[in-house]
């Protein structure tokens, strides 16, 4: 991508010099401005594919020029520069939109890239719209379920980003329900790959006879039932990524198979006795813990690694709660029309969905509100229409009293109604694991070496215990 129009604006003469000598040498046309009151006269009477912005300035700052951006209807790529290397400036400027932020002083070798990275983006972006209003089929899934501006999402966001433009590995961890696919489906919508296939395989819906032949495909009359050849999911997705889901289920026999394939390059059907290549870039995600599978012996470290080379956590809902209104309006507007017309909300409504837990998280959270819309008759949504939701949010450390049995009964109950999966291992984690490490604790008066033999396991997996759920050890100061 060459020749585009590039808008540079900074009270620094010398910055802009240095920017306009090395964008004009990377073949693309440079318009400079030193104030924010020019920038605005300079996008009023052109359009910029990408503008490089410093925050602060005479007139608007370069923070201000996003926001008014909108308002003229211009959508270039924006790059925010600034000195100071604060992280409040990088996340604003995160959420008002900008594509990426330069710290000065900056190498000027990173500029031509980072153009041509925006402008690959600012055509992504310039696709979708145009699908969207012309009613077309593709969709971007990704970026219609990524909805967020909390710190948490901004760095997912951000790494995404990153990311994307590479060919590594990403493992994608988190609670189920917490958008997993949709982090995996943005990652390839902004790749180079986004005009190829995205193909998902659960590795816990499918039996695990039936999973090998799944991924690699099988020849005809490989097996009983093999009446024709099939291809595999790796060959469907060849030019495109493929979606390893819930990747801690597969089988430790068929994660060897997978491992040969990831570090060679090539695979071998079922049955058939010529390898072939294949070209797939690899997202895999879980909800388990795979270092725990790890020691276990329920998953390979050598495929762990290869699979973990950038690793993404998608944050539960809980974690990030200030996203919850942008969630809600968002997922009025996609469902409102389902239910009969656009629907609000009561500031007392929006504050009861923020104080519940979420367990089932951001999936929970658009169920309940198809829910209330689908039984609503009033335009206005109250906090009594979202009675089915637990009255009081119980933490995950306190099962109530009659006993952890009967807690389970009743949330497997919970999350059938919600339309969830029944999470067997956020369950063990919070309702089992947590108590036990907690009594070993008190009873090893926190020596937490004594207490890793008390429940059978090393001290460094009691340490990692002991972190990620927040467990205080009594004698710790």
């Amino acid at each position: 991508m060459t020749g585009a129009r590039v808008l540079v604006v900074d009270d620094e003469a010398s910055i802009r010099f240095v920017l306009r000598e090395t964008i004009e040498a990377a073949g693309h046309e440079v318009t400079e401005c030193s104030s924010g009151d020019a920038a605005l006269e300079a996008i009023a009477e052109q359009d910029f594919e990408v503008a490089f912005f410093d925050i602060r300035m005479p007139g608007p700052s370069g923070l201000e020029l996003l926001g008014q951006l909108r308002a003229t209807g211009r959508r270039p790529a924006v790059v925010i520069m600034t000195a100071l290397n604060s992280f409040e400036n990088a996340v604003e400027a995160m959420k008002r939109g900008a594509f990426d932020y330069l710290l000065k002083p900056f190498s000027t070798d990173d500029i031509p890239a980072l153009i041509e990275r925006a402008l690959r983006r600012r055509a992504l972006e310039n696709e979708v719209r145009g699908l969207k209003q012309s009613g077309g089929a593709r969709q971007a899934a990704s970026e219609e379920r990524l909805v967020g501006s909390s710190p948490r999402m901004i760095e997912v966001f951000k790494i995404i980003g990153r990311v994307a433009r590479t060919e590594v590995p990403v493992l994608i961890t988190g609670e189920s329900g917490t958008g997993k696919e949709e982090i995996a489906r943005a990652i390839h919508a902004a790749s180079a790959r986004g005009d190829g296939a995205f193909i998902t395989v659960n590795a816990a819906a499918i039996p695990s006879e039936l999973l090998e032949s799944e991924l690699f495909g099988h020849e005809k009359g490989a097996f009983t039932g093999a009446d024709v050849a099939r291809a595999g999911r790796f060959r469907q997705a060849s030019g495109g990524t493929l979606f390893l889901d819930e990747i801690g289920d597969m089988p430790v026999a068929l994660q060897v198979k997978l491992l040969r394939v990831l570090q060679s390059g090539e695979l071998t059907p079922v049955g058939g006795r010529q390898s072939e290549k294949v070209d797939v870039r690899i997202i895999a995600a879980t909800h388990r813990d795979l270092d725990a599978a790890l020691e276990a012996g329920a998953f390979r470290e050598d495929l762990l690694y290869r699979l973990r080379v950038v690793p993404i956590e998608a944050p539960p809902l809980r974690a990030h709660r200030e996203d919850i209104p942008l969630l809600v309006e968002h997922f009025l507007e996609r469902h409102a029309a389902d239910a009969g017309g656009a629907r609000t909300l009561l500031p007392e409504t929006l504050e009861r969905l923020r104080a519940h837990d979420w367990p089932g998280n951001v999936r929970e959270l658009e169920n309940a509100l198809r829910r209330a819309l689908a039984l609503c008759d009033a335009e206005v949504l109250t906090p009594e229409d979202f009675d089915f939701l637990r009255a009081e949010t119980r933490t995950p450390e306190t099962p109530p009293d009659d006993g952890v049995e009967q807690w389970v009964k009743s949330e497997a109950l919970a999350a059938l109604a919600r339309g969830d999966t029944l999470d067997l291992q956020r369950t063990l984690l919070t309702r089992v694991e947590r108590p036990l490490i907690e009594t070993a604790l008190r009873h090893c008066a926190g020596n937490q070496l004594r207490a890793a033999e008390l429940l059978g396991i090393n001290r460094n997996t009691l340490r990692k215990k002991i972190t990620e759920l927040g467990i205080e050890v009594p004698g710790r100061e």
